[in-house]
């Protein structure tokens, strides 16, 4: 294998026998400080508490281990959430930019088209009505964020899919699922009710390893389903006709990409509840500071970690010793970002 950068065009290339990657040396550099920043962040985050660990000391506590309940604190107590914040992240970063990739649309995010929405009542559902384990609201979880994926696309089917129409549908069924969430909660008994209403503001609050490692896991799987397909992504954000004419069966295409969008979704709604607005906003805070032609996953998973295990830093530490839920963070920080989001496509038009 062999690697050459080619300054003129800024790509970083790297051959093997059998294929050549060109990478933008702009988006690895950026992708890099993105990924060192969310790291130094998720030291930060081990060493802050009630218990306070210098950053040298974090660092021992995971490698070394020579300090008995600093280890205690930091690999048992904090590691969890602090690899669950980026891991979960960087999950809704590249489901966000695979929705705004398909509809070539920056609103296009799961959050406001109602995959999440759509998670959390399948979530719901088990945890009130059948009274199911964290495997079962998981899977209820899948199953509610792709029910409502394939009901927005047959609303919004009209000779094909168009970004837009799937957005604006989106938010309607959206605000339907809404009210059939805050039905379920109300009818629920005040335990299950409480629990389910703190669950769907978005924690990270309590979690720990036994959630580690199946989410990684099916992460790991969907990754892999992933890179077959992502290739198609630059291809469908010159349209339809153009894709069709580069020999991409278009439909077939857009429905297993968001069929993946809504898989990584409801992973990270099934471990810490429908966290809101990462997904919007990491895709294109990659994007503009890649700057690529179109939406990348890199940077987007980047950003999407380090926008995550900041929010949850800043839900622990704001009115400590009450911890908030790092989704009422996320929605503050989010909505501002939405905002400008819109003044910036009013000016456009």
């Amino acid at each position: 294998m062999s690697s050459t950068v080619d300054f003129g065009r800024s790509l970083l290339i790297v051959r093997t026998r059998r294929i050549t990657v060109r990478v933008g040396t702009r988006t690895t550099v950026v992708c890099a400080a993105l990924v060192c920043a969310a790291l130094l962040m998720g030291v930060v985050a081990l060493g802050t508490g009630d218990y306070a660990i210098a950053p040298d000391r974090v660092v021992r506590a995971l490698f070394v281990g020579d300090h008995r309940f600093d280890r205690l604190v930091v690999w048992e107590w904090r590691f969890p959430r602090v690899i669950l914040a980026l891991v979960l992240g960087a999950a809704l970063g590249v489901s966000g930019a695979i929705l705004q990739s398909v509809t070539r649309n920056p609103l296009g995010s799961p959050d406001i088209v109602g995959f999440n929405t759509g998670a959390y009542t399948g979530a719901l559902i088990v945890m009130l009505t059948l009274g199911g384990s964290g495997f079962q609201t998981a899977t209820g979880a899948f199953v509610g964020g792709l029910a409502t994926a394939l009901a927005i696309q047959l609303l919004a089917f009209r000779h094909n899919v168009s970004g837009f129409r799937l957005i604006i549908v989106g938010i309607g069924v959206s605000a339907m699922l809404a009210a059939v969430n805050t039905w379920l909660i109300l009818r629920a008994d005040l335990h299950a009710a409480m629990s389910a209403a703190a669950w769907g503001a978005g924690s990270l609050n309590g979690l720990s390893w036994p959630q580690v490692a199946p989410a990684l896991l099916i992460l790991a799987v969907l990754a892999l389903a992933l890179g077959p397909v992502v290739r198609w992504l630059p291809v469908l954000e010159l349209g339809d006709d153009q894709a069709s004419s580069f020999g991409v069966r278009v439909g077939r295409a857009r429905m297993l990409l968001i069929v993946l969008s809504v898989a990584l979704t409801a992973v990270a709604t099934a471990v810490a509840g429908p966290i809101a607005f990462v997904a919007l906003a990491a895709p294109q805070l990659g994007r503009r500071l890649a700057r690529t032609p179109s939406t990348a996953l890199a940077p987007a998973a980047a950003m999407g970690s380090l926008l995550l295990v900041t929010c949850d830093w800043i839900a622990q530490r704001l009115f400590a010793p009450t911890p908030l839920p790092v989704g009422v963070v996320t929605v503050s920080i989010g909505g501002l970002y939405l905002v400008y989001l819109l003044l910036a496509e009013a000016r456009r038009t």
